[in-house]
């Protein structure tokens, strides 16, 4: 069993394909699917996605990406949205300082925000960096958290650690299938397994055995997977049943038994 911990299955790629996606990705052996929502507008999709496909789950977060668009107001209704029971994990948050013209400040504004509604309700967070693991370190000292994911790591070993003393774990997905990534793969083969989770960040980030200008998809994990498996020369189901653990450990919500102990907890008769 597999679980894609990062999958945007609301994307307009696959507008009209859900059920199929989710079903292939079942028979592929994905039995969940984290949906990260990105901004405000799509709180409502996710959640509908999530009620009508089992082993969906989701995530809500303001991306950094959005945030120009983003209003305080935007921060209230994600409170409702993870006040209500379902709610995995805060995310896709985080800082993105690659692309030429975004605004720090308002990037910082959002993220540390969220960080204390993480803290508000108890969950993790998923997190979206680029070039700024140091600064994203800096606020999850100030802001402690439960723990998360460092989605598509691709920090160095050093920053690697810093997030595992934290309790984040690192995604790995599509990127680790490319040989010229030697940095990452070197990573992915050397970090403690129980540090890793699985992603695609479908349709997002392809694997290399994909035709180019292909969608990934959440059925293509366990070749993902085949890969970590490779590197770190160990067996395919190792790498699915410690991938799975680490999963249901940092997201405790997603793990069905968890989930069933909780729901007794409140409805004891």
């Amino acid at each position: 069993m597999f679980i894609d911990t990062h999958c945007h299955l609301d994307a307009a790629e696959f507008n009209g394909r859900q059920e199929a996606i989710v079903r292939e990705a079942r028979v592929a052996g994905v039995a969940s699917l984290v949906l990260p929502a990105i901004e405000r507008a799509d709180f409502a999709t996710v959640q509908g996605l999530c009620m009508q496909y089992p082993g969906c789950v989701p995530a809500y977060g303001l991306h950094p990406m959005y945030v120009d668009r983003a209003s305080p107001a935007d921060l209230d209704v994600l409170r409702g949205y993870l006040a209500q029971s379902g709610a995995v994990a805060v995310g896709e948050i985080g800082l993105d300082f690659f692309v030429a013209g975004y605004d720090r400040e308002k990037q910082e504004f959002y993220f540390s925000e969220q960080l204390k509604l993480a803290r508000e309700f108890d969950l993790p967070v998923l997190l979206h960096i680029c070039r700024a693991q140091d600064i994203v370190l800096k606020h999850l000292r100030l802001h402690p958290v439960c723990g998360g994911i460092a989605h598509a790591f691709n920090g160095s070993a050093q920053q690697a650690a810093e997030f595992i003393k934290l309790g984040f774990r690192l995604g790995f997905g599509g990127a680790m299938t490319y040989s010229r990534a030697t940095r990452l793969r070197k990573l992915a083969a050397t970090l403690p397994l129980e540090s890793i989770v699985l992603e695609t960040d479908a349709p997002d980030i392809p694997p290399d055995f994909l035709e180019r200008g292909q969608p990934n998809k959440p059925e293509y994990l366990p070749q993902i997977a085949q890969t970590l498996a490779e590197l770190r020369g160990v067996t395919v189901e190792e790498i699915a049943r410690v991938t799975t653990e680490n999963a249901f450990s940092v997201l405790p919500k997603i793990n069905p038994l968890t989930t069933e102990a909780q729901r007794h907890r409140e409805n004891p008769s």
